[in-house]
C-alpha cells in the first residue's frame, strides 16, 4: 500500500524541486554534491516539508539539511529553536542548525521578523554553500499575501504575491504553492510528526493572523468557497505581467536617459505609465531607496514631476534619496 494522498502530494511537489535544483548544478557544472536546506520553525508546513525534503533526499543525488530561526520573541523560544533541530536531525537531515535573531523595529513587527529571519537564512545558506533553501509557504499563504498587497494599493507586483523561486540567486524554492494548508497538516498528522503552533499565528494583533481569522474566512462565507484558489491564480497572472512589464522597463531605461545618463523628462512622459513608473521605481532604488519602504505613493509623487510639473520641490523618500526636476531632467540622488 502506497503512502497516504496527502504525503504522496507533498513529497511529489519536493520531488519536482529537487529535480531542477540538481538539473541546474550539474548545468553550471558545479563539482560537489548540491546542499538543500529547509527552514523549519516546528510548525506544520514546515515540519511536513523537512519530512518530505528527508524522504526525497536519499533517493536523489542531493544533500538535506535544515535551520530553524530562533526570534527570541517568546519565553522559551531557545528551548522549542534546540527541539527543532532534534527533530530534523531525527528525520535524517545533516546539517541541522539554530541561528538566533535580534529582531529590529522598522517597517513594523512583522516586516522586521522577516527582514530577521531572511538574513539570516542567507548567512546560513553561504556558510554551508547551500544550493537551495526550502520554504513552507501554502496556497492559503500566498491568498493571504495576495490580500496584503490589494489593502497596501502598491500595484500589479504586490497581487502577485511569492514567487515559486526567488532571491538574487534563486536560492528559495517553495514547493508547496499549488497545495492547501489542510492537506500539509494531513501530511502531518499521516506521519505523526509533531509540530507546534506558533501563538503569533493566531494573534490578531498581527495584521496576518486577523486576515486568515477572520478575513478569509468572512470573504468564502460571502463568495463561496473557493477564494484561495482565485487568489492564488490571480498571484500566478499578475506575476506573468508584472515580469513582462519589469522586462520592457529595463529595455526603456536607457533610452529615456541623456548621454551623461539622467532621465529625461520629456522622453519619460511619453512612456506608458506602467513602464514610466517602473523606469522610476528602478532609478530611485538604484540611488539607495531601500526597496521594501518604497511604497505606490512614493513612486506617484516622482511620477508628478513628469506628468504634472507645476514648479514643485524636491521629493524626499526613503533612504534619504531625493527626486527633483531641473532643466528638463529628472535628477535623483542621496541627500
Amino acid at each position: 500500500m502506497g503512502p497516504h494522498p496527502a504525503v504522496a502530494a507533498i513529497r511529489l511537489a519536493v520531488r519536482r524541486v529537487l529535480h531542477d535544483v540538481i538539473n541546474e548544478h550539474r548545468a553550471a557544472d558545479a563539482p560537489h554534491t548540491p546542499l538543500v536546506l529547509v527552514a523549519c520553525s516546528g510548525g506544520a508546513d514546515s515540519m511536513a516539508l523537512a519530512s518530505a525534503l528527508a524522504f526525497e533526499s536519499r533517493k536523489l543525488a542531493v544533500r538535506a539539511g535544515g535551520i530553524t530561526v530562533d526570534h527570541g520573541l517568546q519565553d522559551g523560544s531557545a528551548l522549542r529553536a534546540a527541539e527543532v533541530c532534534v527533530r530534523m536531525t531525527a528525520l535524517g537531515l545533516d546539517p541541522v542548525e539554530t541561528v538566533a535573531v535580534t529582531v529590529g523595529r522598522e517597517g513594523g513587527p512583522e516586516a522586521a521578523a522577516r527582514d530577521a529571519r531572511y538574513a539570516a537564512l542567507d548567512a546560513t545558506a553561504e556558510k554551508h554553500g547551500a544550493a537551495a533553501v526550502l520554504l513552507g509557504h501554502t496556497r492559503d499563504d500566498q491568498a493571504e499575501t495576495v490580500l496584503l498587497g490589494l489593502a497596501r494599493g502598491s500595484g500589479i507586483r504586490s497581487l502577485s504575491g511569492m514567487a515559486a523561486v526567488s532571491g538574487a540567486t534563486r536560492r528559495y524554492r517553495r514547493p508547496f504553492l499549488q497545495l492547501d494548508r489542510q492537506t500539509v497538516r494531513k501530511a502531518c498528522v499521516a506521519q505523526e510528526l509533531a509540530v507546534w503552533d506558533d501563538p503569533h499565528n493566531a494573534d490578531p494583533a498581527y495584521t496576518r493572523s486577523r486576515l486568515r481569522h477572520e478575513g478569509l474566512p468572512a470573504l468564502e462565507k460571502a463568495l463561496g468557497k473557493g477564494v484561495v484558489e482565485a487568489l492564488a491564480r490571480t498571484a500566478q497572472l499578475s506575476r506573468d505581467d508584472a515580469d513582462a512589464l519589469d522586462t520592457w522597463a529595463a529595455d526603456a531605461e536607457a533610452a529615456v536617459r541623456d548621454e551623461t545618463g539622467v532621465l529625461e523628462c520629456a522622453k519619460l512622459f511619453g512612456l506608458p505609465p506602467a513602464v514610466r513608473r517602473r523606469v522610476l521605481r528602478r532609478a530611485v532604488i538604484a540611488e539607495g531607496a531601500p526597496a521594501g519602504s518604497l511604497f505606490a505613493r512614493h513612486i506617484e509623487e516622482v511620477d508628478r514631476l513628469i506628468t504634472g510639473w507645476r514648479g514643485q520641490g524636491a521629493i524626499n523618500l526613503p533612504g534619504r534619496v531625493e527626486a527633483r526636476r531641473q532643466g528638463g531632467r529628472l535628477v535623483i540622488r542621496q541627500g
